[in-house]
């Protein structure tokens, strides 16, 4: 094997710098016309990007809320969920899909994942349902899309409606049609790392349903149906005018940005390839865009070291699955899901952002393979 790169300047894990120096001045003129009008809640961009979003989703309706967290807790309210109903969902994820079902009284039911994808696995589905489940919660993670036809042909048999928490998977498509318009409800976010992100915190609801979306606004701005008439129990889930106006000066750049982030990691996977390491698969009929782009590695910690020794960052999603985690063991089996506890074990995100340089996928590519050498026939 080969001996560790000598230390060099760190690469950006996510380059939002990068991003900030094309888009500076669009920014600079959305965010001053905010402070001129001085309408930082509920001001008209608001409703401009949700417009926008709505057109480029293909969603009927787009309803921004305050963070990606909110968008799944309102998507359940307008569900109506109730304490004690169950909804499917996978444990490899990051909490908020289970928080959200928690922090309303619901029962999270776990189902394993698909190791080459790490998505939850469509055909395992239908063995959890029971006279209790209230929704099926999948998640798009990394960016590539679930089964969502077979998750949808699984919920329709049973009245269900499914929730797709698409945090990190905005513009990602699947069988010809967008993340977020695949199902009864599409929650993303908006978080700055996020493959379309503002400056802090923001996420949106999407759904062609016109109840759903009536209910979610309600409940964004506190269950109002008229100023100070609360029609429903809701929540301070508004996003910030500011916020809106940056996502709308990114919005001309996105499609450009989607393209390299599918460009850049079909060149991880194509230089990956010979390495003694797994890439996920992307299914024939979607995409990636990647919001991380993770790999599976064996002696994990030891190839981080080797990495950040030459200057490359990594992270980890998830050192855990959410059942073994003290907040939701509780919720079924910690021995259960036996595919999302070895991923737990592998998996390595490596930078990824669509203005990575060719120089810095170098690096990254020469790192690993000092790290864990070729793959053995």
């Amino acid at each position: 094997m080969n001996a560790p790169l000598p230390p060099q300047k760190k690469i950006e894990f996510i380059d939002l710098k990068a991003q900030y120096a094309v888009l500076r001045d669009e920014i600079a003129q959305r965010m001053q016309k905010v402070l001129d009008h001085g309408q930082y809640i509920m001001g008209p961009e608001v409703k401009e990007l949700e417009t926008a979003l709505a057109a480029h989703s293909g969603a009927k309706h787009c309803v921004t809320v305050a963070s990606g967290t909110e968008a799944l807790l309102i998507a359940m309210m307008a569900l109506d969920l109730k304490p004690g109903d169950e909804v499917i969902t996978t444990p490899f994820t990051f909490a908020a899909t289970a928080e959200t079902i928690v922090l309303l009284g619901g029962v999270p039911v776990w189902v394993d994942i698909e190791p080459d994808t790490c998505n939850i696995d469509a055909s395992k589905i239908e063995a959890a349902i029971t006279p209790r489940t209230r929704a099926i919660m999948p998640v798009s993670l990394y960016g590539q899309c679930a089964d969502m036809d077979e998750i949808n042909a699984i919920a329709a048999r049973h009245g269900l409606p499914v929730i797709e928490d698409a945090a990190q998977s905005y513009g990602a498509t699947y069988k010809g049609k967008r993340s977020n318009n695949l199902s009864t409800l599409g929650c993303t976010s908006f978080f700055p790392s996020k493959p379309l992100g503002c400056y802090g915190d923001g996420g949106a609801i999407f759904t062609s349903d016109d109840a759903l979306a009536q209910a979610a606004r309600e409940i964004r701005v506190h269950g109002q149906s008229a100023r100070y008439t609360h029609t429903r129990v809701g929540v301070g889930g508004r996003m910030d005018t500011l916020q809106c106006a940056i996502v709308l000066a990114k919005l001309g750049r996105l499609d450009w940005e989607l393209q390299r982030r599918r460009e850049i990691g079909a060149e991880y996977h194509r230089r990956l390839d010979s390495l003694n390491l797994t890439t996920l698969i992307v299914r024939p009929d979607r995409d990636s865009v990647w919001g991380q782009y993770t790999v599976r590695v064996a002696d994990r910690a030891r190839v981080q070291a080797v990495l950040a020794e030459a200057g490359v960052p990594t992270a980890v999603h998830y050192p855990r699955p959410l059942h073994r985690q003290p907040a939701y063991e509780k919720y079924g089996d910690p021995a259960s899901c036996p595919r999302a506890i070895a991923a737990a074990e592998e998996v390595m995100s490596l930078p990824m952002s669509a203005d990575l340089s060719d120089a810095d996928m170098d690096r990254v590519v020469a790192a690993l393979a000092a790290a864990v050498g070729p793959r053995t026939p």
